[in-house]
């Protein structure tokens, strides 16, 4: 098993060094349970991300002329209901949303009323049947912590798509982030990841080498 750490100062940063790593020590193998069973992903066996800056602009990484932008903020606008509210479309079988924003209150009345110092201000997503879905959440954890003035994200996914999830997610992610450090009043801090399957389809391959050799 290769256990890496990547750190960066920004999330574009951070995906960019990213897929430089999966492309070049990423296990290559064919999915037999999954998204795209039969297809090949390069994956990292164990990653931890470290965002120094989360909150710097842009949120969502460029890309060379011709290749088209992993995501962008029109996108992640639209993502956000996804994410933080329990809304759910016709054939979803479940949103981040739906689990986050009932716990999303007490989290912030927990840093408001009890105090900062605390290791209990933690959002699972999923539940003892999510392991029955066809395809199961792939973010399971939001944990937070109040150190040094600021607020700290620590996010955990099961399986990454590395193209077309991680720069969307992570944005996200930082906007909410950055939500809940105004209600709480404290100011922005870092942002950590972890993934056991931060990945690259084959079909991305190409167009994650064409950014990477820019």
């Amino acid at each position: 098993m290769k256990i890496m750490t990547i750190e960066a100062k920004t999330l574009p940063e951070v995906w960019f060094l990213c897929c430089k790593k999966c492309l070049e020590e990423g296990y290559e193998y064919v999915i037999d349970r999954g998204s795209f069973v039969g297809q090949k992903r390069k994956e990292l066996d164990s990653v931890t991300i470290r965002v120094e800056y989360p909150g710097n602009l842009p949120l969502v990484p460029d890309t060379p002329v011709g290749i088209p932008p992993p995501s962008t903020m029109e996108y992640v606008k639209g993502y956000l209901p996804y994410l933080m509210t329990g809304v759910k479309q016709g054939g979803e079988q479940y949103t981040y949303g739906e689990d986050i924003d009932h716990q999303l209150p007490e989290l912030i009345r927990m840093y408001k009323e009890d105090g900062y110092n605390t290791n209990q201000a933690c959002i699972s997503v999923g539940n003892k049947e999510s392991i029955y879905l066809e395809h199961s959440q792939c973010l399971r954890l939001i944990d937070t912590r109040v150190r040094y003035g600021k607020l700290h994200f620590y996010v955990y996914f099961r399986s990454w798509d590395l193209w077309a999830g991680f720069p969307s997610n992570l944005a996200a992610i930082q906007i909410l982030k950055e939500y809940v450090a105004s209600m709480i009043g404290v100011e922005d801090g870092e942002l950590i990841a972890y993934s056991k399957g931060l990945h690259l389809y084959d079909y991305q391959w190409e167009l994650a080498k064409a950014v990477v050799q820019r």
